[in-house]
């Protein structure tokens, strides 16, 4: 799969193995075959799994997979796979989609790694704000109609921005009071003789005085707030030796895990794809059961949970209105689930879509609109910023170090984790815990990284 990232490389060397497999092959067909040869050398085609192999391992993918067929591939490696085949060709110019998207931290950080020691033309759309400020050099923003190029990361783009539109705001306003002061002049000594000729200038003063338009931007920010309806003390939950496997497993996910979380703790749960991180979490939630230990919660706690994949919530077909009023207190009155839906920015008419039409980021919102009306004292979230634009992630954000309760979250977005962990939990394979009290950067340094 990655040899044929070299399209060029990877036609000849077909082309030549299928003359050199062909019995009734003529002289001039081996005469074509060597030319091949040369092409297949000129592209570096005879060390050309080494540099392959090479990649992948970078890439985290273990040598046993580098045989195997695409189907195969863990589906969380996949896209590892797909990235290790756009960099083998080593092309002048680079377009990356959302490369950060099914990547763990670790992969997103040897990505950043890659690409700053590339030399090429790269195009990227992404909405991981860390990977965007880590690797690019230069932002093209596409608002209010039209497309702009910034120089700087993504941290310099929307410092940039927000001050020149600050500048244009203050420009425009100064614009108008000077118009104004014209008009007022022009409307005084018009019908005067000794100033009428003052004020026909004035006029043509008004003419060229010009106050650009400031177009509405395109991008929405939605009001995200979480509360609580009645405040946890001290401990949360205590995890004691739980072990977890999937019914036909040979080997259990997760190991002999203890912990204790206290009420008001901010926990990142963080690791490889497919380690375990999400099996934890439907543990705390309660969506598994342990093979063996048990997870015990406070008597008080009121557990919010967002899946990493939410659909089983959207099963059946309701409007958004009537999904929401399901999670409403006796208090809650329609003017408070439509007031929901419009902070979330779902207006007027849209309150009776359906939920079943709703994209990805869609349903993240609406199941943000769930917690929020939950009010709970525990909040679990498994991936909550998947699928979101980078106002909507930003949004959540705030209102996450806002929210007063125990918050436990798995993520992949460093800037996100970086923001809001004050204790980091590593899954490592093999189903064994790390718990770090600190920040991620603080813990990215415990384990030797460069920050």
């Amino acid at each position: 799969m990655v040899l044929q990232g070299h399209v060029e490389m990877w036609r000849a060397m077909q082309e030549r193995d299928a003359i050199y497999a062909n019995p009734d092959a003529t002289d001039d067909d081996y005469m074509h075959a060597a030319e091949l040869e040369t092409k297949f050398a000129e592209y570096g085609g005879y060390d050309a799994e080494a540099r392959a192999g090479a990649i992948l391992r970078d890439a985290g993918i273990d040598p046993s997979l580098h045989e195997r067929p695409m189907r195969e591939v863990p589906p969380g490696l996949k896209l590892r796979v797909l990235l290790a085949q756009a960099l083998f060709s080593r092309p002048d110019v680079l377009l990356l989609d959302e490369p950060t998207n099914n990547l763990d931290i670790d992969s997103i950080r040897w990505l950043e790694n890659v690409l700053n020691g590339y030399d090429a033309t790269m195009i990227i759309v992404s909405h991981d704000r860390h990977f965007l400020n880590q690797v690019c050099t230069h932002m093209a923003d596409l608002d209010y109609g039209q497309l702009k190029i910034w120089p700087g990361n993504y941290d310099d783009f929307m410092l940039a921005a927000s001050q020149a539109r600050a500048q244009q705001a203050a420009l425009n306003s100064r614009a108008k009071e000077r118009v104004l002061e014209l008009q007022e002049f022009v409307r005084r000594f018009s019908a005067n003789k000794s100033k009428s000729r003052q004020a026909t200038s004035r006029l043509k003063m008004i003419d060229k005085i010009k106050i650009e338009e400031m177009k509405p931007s395109s991008r929405q920010n939605p009001y995200i707030r979480f509360e609580q309806e009645k405040k946890l003390y001290r401990q949360a939950v205590s995890v004691e030796k739980v072990g977890f496997t999937y019914p036909g497993a040979d080997a259990p996910v997760l190991r002999d895990v203890g912990l204790e979380i206290e009420a008001g703790e901010r926990i990142a749960i963080v690791g490889a794809n497919g380690a375990g991180k999400t099996t934890l979490m439907r543990l705390l939630a309660g969506e598994l059961a342990p093979t063996t230990g048990k997870v015990t919660w406070a008597e008080n706690a009121r557990v919010g949970y967002m899946p990493q994949d939410p659909q089983a919530d959207f099963a059946a077909d309701a409007t958004l209105l009537d999904w929401l009023a399901q999670w409403r207190a006796p208090t809650d009155d329609e003017q408070i689930l439509r007031a929901t839906l419009g902070r979330l920015l779902f207006t007027g008419d849209e309150s009776q879509k359906s939920v079943r039409v709703l994209s990805g980021g869609e349903k993240g919102r609406m199941m943000y609109g769930k917690l929020t009306l939950l009010r709970p004292n525990v909040m679990l979230l498994d991936e909550p910023t998947n699928h979101m634009d980078m106002e909507t992630i930003e949004s959540l954000q705030i209102g996450l170090e806002k929210y007063p309760g125990t918050l436990l979250f798995v993520s992949h977005d460093r800037e996100f984790v970086g923001a809001l962990a004050g204790r980091i939990i590593e899954v490592r394979p093999g189903g064994r815990l790390v718990d770090f009290r600190g920040s991620y950067d603080d813990y990215l340094k415990s384990q030797g990284i460069e920050v």
